[in-house]
């Protein structure tokens, strides 16, 4: 057999993707929470004031499909579009043990309405991320229910040679203390896409309380959204909403978000 010579490389995951839609409305795609989110996020919305020259109207972040990853970028991301309160709790069976996770003064979108959109592929990170906004009132949320995975999970050394044990022990929970857990987010609007027929039996999520051993939720659990999305932005219900939204065309009580009509916690 021939050798193959096998040159190993670093892969280097772009989570945040952004480009302008029509001159004056920023679009923002997070595909993860990685370590570099934050700062691709900060990025992006720089370069699309000035491909927009100053003028955008509004901002669209997408994190349909984006399975979650770090907490810390979920309260970065979050903490990006707010001036202050909370972004999300974290509480097991022990009331001490609460964590609370705040923001801090700046908004990166300087008051412009945003639309968050989401799907059934929505989950963890994401979840918290589009929680918190929704809370807040400083985002419409679009599309369908999230995915629903709200616990927390704690690696636990087993000390030398002997690997780890990962525990469940916390939920979290969204500011006005809704849990995420095998509920997931609701979206202010609903919006299903039209699924091509050879496809409409794979393009359904469980969802987190379908899921063999799932932590159980408190109260009525929810299972199953839909997760498409087409691969012509042209059929993109949930997107053009978002856009027809921001430019007026089209309305509806839920947008623009209303800080002043923030649930307090």
């Amino acid at each position: 057999m021939p050798l193959i010579a096998i040159k190993r490389e670093i892969i280097h995951v772009r989570p945040v993707r952004f480009h302008v839609e029509n001159g004056d409305i920023g679009y923002i795609r997070v595909t993860s929470f990685n370590e570099q989110t934050d700062v691709g996020l900060n990025n992006a919305m720089k370069n699309l004031k000035q491909q927009a020259n100053n003028k955008l109207i509004g901002v669209i972040l997408d994190l349909r499909n984006n399975p979650g990853g770090l907490l810390d970028q979920a309260v970065a991301v979050s903490d990006a579009f707010l001036e202050k309160g909370e972004i999300v709790s974290t509480r097991g069976k022990r009331a001490e043990e609460a964590q609370r996770y705040n923001a801090r003064p700046g908004d990166i979108a300087s008051g412009l309405p945003v639309a968050v959109l989401i799907n059934g592929g929505s989950a963890s990170a994401s979840e918290i991320v589009a929680g918190a906004l929704q809370d807040h009132r400083r985002a419409t949320v679009i599309g369908t229910r999230s995915f629903g995975k709200g616990s927390v999970q704690t690696i636990i050394p087993l000390g030398s040679g002997n690997g780890a044990l990962r525990l469940t022990t916390a939920r979290y929970f969204t500011p006005s203390g809704r849990s995420i857990q095998a509920k997931g987010i609701s979206p202010d609007i609903e919006v299903l896409q039209d699924v091509p027929e050879e496809l409409k039996a794979r393009t359904d999520t469980r969802g987190e309380a379908s899921l063999r051993g799932h932590l159980k939720s408190e109260g009525d659990e929810q299972t199953g959204s839909q997760s498409y999305i087409p691969p012509d932005p042209n059929d993109d219900k949930a997107l053009h909403t978002a856009l027809d939204l921001i430019r007026d065309i089209l309305k509806n009580s839920a947008y623009p978000p209303n800080p002043k009509t923030a649930v307090p916690n």
